[in-house]
Order: structure tokens, then sequence, then C-alpha cells
């Protein structure tokens, strides 16, 4: 069967698709920041919640404090990128959505039952003392399962030979299992929230000076940071090498801009690591952010390649329509603006505390 007959004809968009790249790369990228700091500061307080200690209580009580909020951020910021990749690539994550149905309805439940989790963890997190590791650990197993479910979909969509699967399986329970790509591209996913969320600790506590935890905090951040971009260099070697020939060989010399952000990100992500080794906190976080905007673009490109035999964005009509663009961009700024205030107030309450 030729997959080409199997994807649905796209709709037009308002204005020139790249407006809608370039937004899709910018949103993608404070999504996935704030995605970093609740999935991995949630990981982090539950492997901390097995170490009786006062100042990995203190920790936690900071993180339980926080996690309900980073969740209502990263389900907020992810709108905006989940809608552009519909209008450029609608027809196939929507197909893809619907091969594996069942599991991706789910996530509005799951993801609901996290975070009440994650609120009852803050909530009680004194009066159920170590018995509150089961809601942490609930929180952690349901969000780590979405994170599951997401990537899933996203091997799948740009892979249309695949779909054919629904012939046999018309069940909406199709999942990418069998692809080689499917768990290291997971867990690089799921090490860089690690890494993300112990550079965003390390920050928290260099802000937050006068706590007698402050110090061993920072450490304790920057080595999360640090080891987790460690290991994370494996899993990237695992991940490109489980890659089909022609895509891995883009990143590796063939295609020129392919293997410039490749060899970017190696490059940033070992200064990163050499910073956090020497407690240089504010160097670390820009060099970490420099990383996760050029492995952005690295996932972009590596999805053109999959799709490039059926589709480029370029190929979408257009049918002039500006003002839906013009209320967007000022909604977005405004939302930014506002965000921004209030990371400022939470910071200063936390210089206050």
């Amino acid at each position: 069967m030729n997959p080409g007959n199997l994807i649905p004809v796209p709709d037009t968009i308002p204005v020139h698709w790249a407006w809608f790249q370039v937004l899709l790369i910018v949103t993608f990228v404070l999504h996935l920041l704030f995605m970093n700091a609740m999935l991995g500061s949630a990981i982090m307080a539950l492997l901390r919640e097995f170490k009786i200690d006062k100042d990995a209580d203190a920790m936690n009580f900071q993180t339980a404090e926080k996690l309900p909020y980073t969740i209502a951020f990263t389900v907020n910021m992810g709108v905006a990128p989940l809608l552009f990749i519909q209008v450029l690539y609608g027809h196939f994550i929507y197909t893809s959505s619907i091969l594996m149905a069942v599991y991706w309805l789910s996530i509005i439940l799951l993801l609901i039952l996290a975070y009440y989790a994650a609120y009852i963890y803050d909530f009680k997190f004194n009066a159920m003392g170590r018995s509150r590791t089961i809601f942490i650990c609930i929180s952690v197993i349901l969000l780590l399962w979405i994170g599951f479910v997401f990537t899933n979909n996203m091997v799948m969509m740009i892979q249309p030979d695949t779909w054919s699967a629904y012939f046999r399986n018309p069940f909406g329970t199709l999942l990418a299992l069998k692809d080689p790509m499917l768990v290291p591209r997971y867990l690089h996913f799921v090490l860089a929230s690690v890494a993300v969320a112990g550079l965003l600790q390390a920050i928290f506590w260099t802000v937050k000076k006068k706590e007698s935890v402050s110090d061993k905090a920072v450490r304790s951040g920057l080595n999360w940071f640090a080891w987790g971009t460690c290991i994370q260099f494996a899993v990237g070697i695992w991940f490109l090498v489980a890659l089909p020939e022609d895509k891995m060989m883009l990143f590796m010399g063939r295609a020129p801009l392919q293997t410039f952000l490749l060899a970017l990100g190696v490059l940033l992500g070992g200064a990163a690591i050499f910073t956090a080794a020497r407690n240089k906190v504010w160097t670390t976080a820009a060099l970490a952010l420099a990383t996760v905007v050029d492995m952005v673009l690295v996932r972009d490109l590596l999805r053109s390649a999959y799709l490039k035999p059926y589709f480029s964005p370029k190929q979408l009509t257009v049918v002039p329509e500006y003002s839906s663009m013009i209320l967007f961009l000022v909604s977005f700024s405004a939302g930014i603006v506002i965000i921004a205030y209030m990371i400022k107030l939470a910071v200063a309450a936390g210089k206050e505390a």
C-alpha cells in the first residue's frame, strides 16, 4: 500500500507558513522549560523522599509548594505549540492521534489525577509524614506515562508507512513500540527534564541565599544537571544510531545545517557541564537555554527529514486572513509579560520568606 494514500488533504492557512514555524519553535521552547521543571522536579522529589534527611525535606517542601503551579504552567504553555503543530502538520498528527485514540484521550483524565496527587503532596506535606511519598509517586508515574504517550504520537505522526497497521488494529490502541528510536527518544526527554530541573533548583536556592540549606541545595542541583546531561550524551548517541541510516547521516556530515546544529548542541552541553562543575550557576543556565533551543531546532529538522517524501509546510495553501494572527500575537505577548511578572513576584516572595 502506498502510504501517501493514507494522508489526508491539509487545510489552508491564513498567513505564510514561516510565521507558524517560528511560533511553533518559540512556544515549544517555553513549554519545554516548564515541562522540564515539572517532571524533573517531581522525579527528584520522589527520589529524595527515600532519603531521611532534614535538608532533603526542606528541598522537597519547596518543590511541593511549586509543583501544582508548574503543572498548570506546563499545560497552558503546551496549548500553543500543540495548536501550531496542528496548523502545519494537522493531517499527520490528527491521524496518528486517532490511531492511538484510547491512550491519547486518556491523557486528560490522567493529567487531572496527577494534578490532584501533586496538590495533596503540597497541602498535606507535613501532616502526612512519609506517607506523602505515595502521592508524589502517583504523580510521577502518571506524568511519565503521559510523556510516553506524547512520544509515541510524535513518532507515529512522522511515519505514515506505519499507519496501515490500523487495518489490523482499528481500536485506537496502536503504539510505536517496535520503533527503535522510541525508547531513546523518550529517555532523552526524561533525562533532559531531570537535568533542567536540577539547574532550576540551583537557581532557586542561589536566589534564596539566607536559608541554611542553600549551598548544599545549589551544589545538589548542579550535580543533578551535570550527571543528567552526561547520561544524555550516551542516550543521545543511542537515539542517533537508532535512526534510519539516511536520517542519521544527515546529522553526521551529509547535510551541513543538521550536522552543525547537532555539533553545536554537543559543544553547548559539554560547556554547560564544565561550568556546572565550577558552580557557575548563571553561566550554566545561559548555556543550558542555548542547548535547549538548539535541540528543538534539531528535533524540527529531524521531523522535516522524515516527512520530506510526503509533505513540506511550503506546500500549504495560504488564504490571507491576518486578524487572527494579530490577535494571537497581542494575546501571546501580554501572556508572556504577565507570566514574567508572576515569576518575578514569586522570586521576590522567596527572598522575603
